[in-house]
């Protein structure tokens, strides 16, 4: 460990002590004096619950759920940690359910589970789901991950995203739009590596494939090498790993064998999703890629390779998952805004084209931004992007019969910056009048 991590850690664990955590919650309605307990509570609640059971899609208008969702684990795969339990997941959660508010303007509560099977982890969030407009899964362990993610998508009528997928795949599918457009090459004509056969390439892959790239040119390589349609494997990937099978029936048209050194000779892309680095990805293996090589280096904290050794071994454009280098590929630019805009329109599901409408409507602000080598993706600091990012998901909801109400254009970016705006601003004037009380000097 670096010690400019290790510095991290004991900041965080001082500052988590001093102030309890990372959320809480206040009441959104006035109280003027105890008579209003007789509205907001009993008898008058009767009323509004009444209300709810004649109608339950009532619950969207006279409770919080509207902006209300559960961030769901049962600690299996937590951060690069691994399997470090529910309990000791519960501090990545609230900083999860912190981000969704600051960024996105959503209420997120974390649900860490006792939960040893995918079914039981299914069975909670289904039978939690009344109370939440959404369900956010949160590092769960592969391949139950997959099975949850459809089992939720079909099971529930609120939207289920699994983060560690889709909201890393939906930043790489970003970057790399516009990683090809300062190149010059077209996503369909690009050799793609993929190293790494976890949640966030194993989605990648598909949102690629969905958006454009071509499966025979598209490598994904896991633990045991290159996956491809006759590998000796393939029978009990069948069964065991039914997702990753797909991909190896459908991706690495030359049938290319073995490991990184042998996929990556000529490829134009590479997409690292494994393990921190560095040295997990070496600049003689960079060196065998196609001319204007783009390499993304996304394992945390530490990329698979560092940038600058990317670039000496002649990758024109670098991306890592650190703030601290150019170009993060950060699943933090996504999901806030992802479900800002399906909480606005209610919708009842986040299929994969809404996933794609949201990495192209972020690819879309950093062109009009000016793309550059360094710069093919916003930063978390460019918040304008999260009411764009909302608004292209919303409307996709809507063009797709998911949304239970429809909404202009206009009306869901307002919606959208008004929640965002009003998160900031809320936290801002705490912050000014010392109702949070100032990070203590060292």
């Amino acid at each position: 460990m670096s010690e400019r991590t290790e510095k991290y850690y004991d900041m965080a664990i001082s500052l988590s002590k001093f102030y309890g955590g990372k959320i809480q919650v206040i009441p959104k309605v006035p109280v003027r004096s105890l008579d209003d307990f007789s509205i907001w509570y009993t008898p008058g609640v009767a009323g509004v619950s009444n209300t709810i059971a004649k109608d339950p899609d009532k619950s969207f208008e006279l409770t919080s759920r509207w902006n209300t969702i559960a961030i769901i684990t049962n600690g299996t795969r937590v951060l690069g940690l691994g399997n470090i339990g529910p309990e000791a997941a519960l501090p990545v959660m609230e900083g999860k359910a912190m981000i969704f508010k600051y960024l996105g303007g959503v209420d997120a509560f974390p649900l860490v589970v006792r939960a040893k099977t995918k079914e039981e982890v299914a069975d909670v969030a289904e039978r939690v789901s009344p109370a939440f407009g959404g369900i956010n899964l949160e590092d769960i362990a592969q391949p139950d991950c997959f099975y949850l993610l459809d089992r939720l998508r079909e099971t529930l009528d609120i939207p289920v995203w699994h983060d560690d997928q889709l909201g890393t795949a939906a930043a790489t599918l970003a970057g790399l739009v516009n990683a090809l457009k300062v190149v010059g090459k077209k996503l369909s004509d690009v050799k793609i590596v993929m190293f790494g056969a976890g949640a966030a390439n194993i989605a990648g892959a598909r949102l690629i494939m969905a958006a454009g790239g071509d499966p025979k040119k598209i490598i994904l390589i896991d633990s045991k090498g290159a996956l491809y349609s006759e590998r000796e494997d393939m029978d009990k990937l069948q069964l065991v790993h039914p997702w990753k099978y797909e991909l190896a029936l459908k991706t690495n048209g030359e049938k290319v064998a073995g490991g990184l050194d042998e996929a990556i000779v000529g490829a134009d892309v590479l997409i690292a999703a494994s393990t921190p680095g560095p040295g997990v990805v070496k600049k003689e293996q960079v060196k065998k890629m196609a001319k204007d090589a783009i390499v993304f280096a996304e394992a945390n904290p530490v990329p698979e390779i560092w940038p600058w050794e990317a670039k000496e071994a002649g990758a024109r454009i670098v991306a890592t998952g650190r703030s601290d280098f150019p170009n993060q590929i950060n699943n933090s630019l996504v999901f806030p805004a992802v479900f800002r805009g399906t909480l606005d329109v209610r919708a009842k599901k986040i299929l994969d084209e809404m996933v794609i409408t949201a990495a192209l409507e972020l690819a879309k602000f950093a062109e009009e931004r000016g793309l550059s080598e360094e710069y093919i993706i916003p930063t978390m600091e460019e918040w304008e992007v999260y009411p764009r990012v909302a608004t292209a998901v919303g409307l996709k909801a809507i063009e797709m019969g998911l949304a239970r109400i429809k909404l202009s254009k206009d009306e869901i970016y307002d919606r959208a910056y008004k929640m965002i705006r009003l998160s900031r601003d809320t936290l801002a004037t705490l912050v000014k009048n010392n109702l949070i009380s100032p990070v203590p000097a060292e």
